[in-house]
């Protein structure tokens, strides 16, 4: 499987001809953005699957507070023992330019010790905004694509997250969120372009199609990520429609090997090269067998029968004469045949690609995350 992946990186990132991608995928407009929402409610109708409200006071807290809101008082020292109700939080998204009226999809979270979501019904809740106001109200029946299953003895299955569900279109916005177009950190009317991803090539040639297509001097690089661009006279909003439908041919990516050190995965891209270098690589084996021995007395000896532990340790070398070259100014693909011939580990692969960074002869940024 590994060796798989490392033949999925050279034909997925070999070295070839950049190609063209619209300015809306390279890149978003200033102020144009979502914004987190998230709230806290109740979820009822639960098949006997809800908090233990024993170990889960909040629940009842709120349910109580919510009955009397309604005009349903429950008497002091009462303690309901629910078990279709659960305690969620919920967030969702804002959509930029979201009105009043439009709806949104939410996705519901148990936060108690509720077994399942299935089944339930989130009741009225407001998400609020890093401010503290309230932009959205939350109700409906979940989805929940999860399933779980317990039995008495304490045995338990679950398929997905039974206690995490979503709600499509299960809010109604209430307020929306005053937003600029464009000029946002700029000068006034002036459309700002911020990368995805920073580049100074990228940059440079996103300014070059604004100017093939608007004329000279209507954009300007400020750094490898923002693009200042004056928009001409007229309607805002059709400028900015050409604007994104322009095609640019992003720079070439940074050589870059990412080695994933929890997984074994090794991605290359591909600008990764070598310096001339000769690489030889083997592992130490240890096995240590354990053997019981039978120690007993003769005849009339008079002792006892003694069964003793015996440890045999044995340390093997294999691979030490496996030496593999790399030509100086490899190919990602030549890189990859010369790894996969010695049928490396993925463990031989890092301690690989770390003595050759260590030694000059990597030419790209290796970084273990």
């Amino acid at each position: 499987m590994f060796k798989s992946l490392l033949v999925l990186a050279a034909l997925v990132l070999a070295t070839g001809p950049a190609h063209a991608e619209r300015i809306k995928d390279l890149a978003q407009v200033a102020g144009v953005r979502g914004n987190p929402l998230v709230g806290y409610g109740l979820v009822v109708g639960l098949d006997g699957s809800g908090d233990r409200t024993s170990q889960t006071p909040f629940t009842v807290q709120s349910l109580k507070t919510m009955l009397d809101q309604l005009g349903v008082s429950i008497p002091p020292g009462v303690n309901p023992q629910l078990k279709n109700v659960a305690a969620v939080a919920i967030h969702a998204e804002l959509p930029p330019h979201a009105k009043p009226g439009q709806a949104i999809d939410v996705t519901v979270s148990s936060i108690g010790n509720a077994g399942s979501l299935r089944g339930g019904s989130l009741l009225m809740a407001p998400l609020k905004g890093a401010d503290g106001q309230v932009y959205a109200i939350a109700q409906g029946s979940l989805v929940v694509s999860g399933f779980g299953a317990s039995g008495r003895d304490g045995s338990r299955i679950s398929v997905n997250a039974p206690n995490t569900g979503r709600i499509p279109n299960g809010a109604i916005v209430e307020r929306a969120v005053a937003a600029g177009m464009g000029g946002a950190g700029g000068a006034p009317g002036v459309v700002t372009l911020n990368l995805h991803e920073f580049d100074f090539t990228t940059a440079s040639r996103v300014v070059e199609a604004i100017d093939r297509a608007f004329g000279p001097g209507h954009a300007r690089a400020i750094d490898g990520v923002t693009i200042e661009v004056d928009p001409p006279m007229g309607d805002r909003i059709g400028f900015l429609a050409r604007l994104e439908s322009l095609e640019v041919s992003p720079g070439a990516a940074a050589a870059k090997v990412i080695v994933n050190s929890r997984t074994g995965t090794v991605v290359m891209g591909g600008q990764v090269s070598v310096l001339p270098a000769a690489v030889s690589h083997g592992s130490l084996t240890v096995s240590i067998t354990e053997n019981a021995v039978v120690s007993q007395p003769g005849a009339f000896g008079g002792g006892q029968t003694v069964v003793a532990p015996q440890s045999t340790i044995e340390a093997t070398e294999t691979g030490s004469d496996r030496m593999f070259l790399f030509e100086g100014g490899s190919s990602l693909e030549a890189i990859v045949r010369a790894v996969n011939a010695v049928g490396a580990a993925p463990g031989d692969i890092v301690a690989i690609l770390e003595a050759l960074k260590r030694a000059g002869a990597l030419r790209a940024e290796l970084e273990v995350i």
